[in-house]
């Protein structure tokens, strides 16, 4: 069994970023400020002439749909994923190429020509992690420099050498790295799972930190399920697929009209309560999270951003259908919904290149069954039994991403996981954890297990499964 002892945050798990991948974009743009910062710290920043990027492994082979060379330009231009205007992108783009020159760290010009600099290395893979990218400085002086970064998931960079990253030193008052630790810490103190990772949370920051940043995620999230219910066309790409999530809204609201997401929210209340309405805008919720995602829109990784609408879906539904509107109902959630996902890192992987998308949608299906059990009322035992059953059926779902784009299968996906986490939720809290055969934990390591023996076709590679028997022809990039 994979089991990591770094302390992860809720911050960790849940990461503002630009979509549409995690692993293949926000992890590349942040290993190339990492690469940045090091330039920095060696004194060197300014003596580059040039830098070469090599994409190995899955990041080569599905990095152009995943816009993977787009973020290491964006990193190596000093820009943040978290603030940067995602209308500004493609304009970004057109500036690099027809210049050739690159402004690393906002600072600095150099000669680069992303079509020469950036290599997609289809047949090379590095041993560590599928998802690895190197970065080739030449100074001044003739002096070269190599590092090479692994995007191993959820926006988590490792760099070759350095075992774990500065978090992972953080003592916590209540260390969790399984299922069973975490039982035991609420069962020794009386606390729920998110009073738990509240405490946890003191080590990194105030409580008024924390829940200002818990605040900030749900914006982000909330803003993107808005705006994508609101957005008309098609995702980009090449493969035209069209956005259903504003069609949908509008047909289910029938005419009833209201001003920003408050009076959205009451509008979409006002249609009652039918089983059949509830599903259908719970998937018009992910869907909406995920063709924002699929069109470079900013999102949270929750734990992935191929993953990022399952946690916003259910979170809604719990809003809307269940008047879990309260600010603490919506911290209470997400701090639950973290635990989870920390657990499914340090026990097995959240990269769709290493395991699967069971890694994906199958980690988030579970990170949400577990928060809407506990915000239902449901003992911390439930909580965990609801995640259980949520991941034990995705376990060996496959990542065959069409074009390599997160489009197909992947949008709809995340409707899959959000019904599965409500239905788990709903099954855990009408059992009785006693009786139940399959643990938590025994399901992390079955994960872990199936990704092991999981062919490298079904790994995020488009080698495989529907990425090879659905015809297409996509424009040259």
């Amino acid at each position: 069994m994979q089991e990591h002892t770094e302390s992860i945050s809720v911050f960790d798990i849940f990461k503002i970023g630009i979509g549409p991948s995690s692993s293949h974009t926000l992890g590349p743009w942040r290993a190339a400020e990492q690469f940045l910062h090091s330039l920095k710290e060696k004194n060197i920043l300014f003596d580059i002439v040039s830098v070469k990027v090599l994409l190995y492994g899955s990041l080569a082979k599905t990095g152009k749909g995943h816009g993977t060379d787009i973020a290491v330009q964006l990193g190596l231009s000093g820009d943040d994923p978290v603030h940067f205007d995602t209308a500004n992108i493609h304009a970004k783009m057109e500036d690099i190429m027809a210049m050739r020159k690159l402004l690393i760290a906002g600072l600095h010009e150099i000669d680069f020509d992303p079509r020469e600099d950036i290599e997609f290395l289809i047949t090379e893979s590095l041993p560590f992690h599928p998802n690895a990218v190197s970065f080739l400085a030449k100074t001044v002086h003739g002096d070269h420099l190599a590092e090479t970064y692994y995007s191993i998931g959820g926006g988590f960079v490792q760099k070759e050498g350095d075992p774990f990253n500065n978090a992972s030193q953080v003592n916590l008052p209540f260390p969790v790295n399984t299922a069973n630790d975490l039982l035991h810490w609420c069962m020794k103190t009386g606390m729920s799972i998110h009073e738990v990772v509240a405490e946890n949370e003191t080590a990194w920051r105030s409580e008024a930190e924390l829940y200002l940043g818990l605040k900030q995620v749900w914006k982000v999230m909330s803003e993107c399920a808005y705006r994508g219910c609101h957005t008309q066309g098609y995702l980009p790409g090449g493969l035209n697929v069209k956005r259903r999530a504003a069609s949908l809204n509008t047909k289910l609201l029938k005419g009833r009209t209201y001003q920003g997401s408050t009076d959205w929210i009451s509008a979409i209340r006002k249609g009652g309560n039918d089983f059949k309405y509830i599903l259908d805008w719970v998937s018009c919720f992910a869907l909406a999270v995920n063709e924002e995602n699929a069109s470079f829109g900013r999102v949270v990784t929750a734990p992935t951003n191929g993953a990022a609408g399952v946690i916003p879906a259910v979170l809604l539904y719990y809003i809307v259908f269940c008047q879990g509107d309260k600010e603490e109902d919506i911290f209470r959630f997400l701090m639950t919904a973290s635990e989870i996902g920390s657990i499914f890192k340090k026990g097995a992987t959240i990269s769709a290149a290493m395991g699967g998308c069971q890694a994906e949608i199958g980690v988030s299906s579970a990170m949400a069954a577990a928060a809407l059990t506990e915000c239902l009322g449901g003992t911390q035992r439930q909580a965990l039994m609801a995640a259980e059953i949520a991941m034990e059926h995705h376990l060996g779902l496959t990542c065959d991403p069409i074009g390599g784009l997160v489009q197909v299968p992947c949008i709809e996906r995340n409707t899959m996981g959000a019904i599965k986490a409500i239905t788990a939720s709903q099954l855990a809290m009408q059992s009785s954890p006693d009786f139940a055969k399959v643990s938590l934990d025994a399901v992390v390591h079955t994960m872990w297990e199936t990704a092991l023996d999981m062919n490298s076709k079904y790994k995020e590679t488009s080698d495989g499964g529907l990425a090879v028997h659905i015809p297409i022809s996509l424009p040259e990039c």
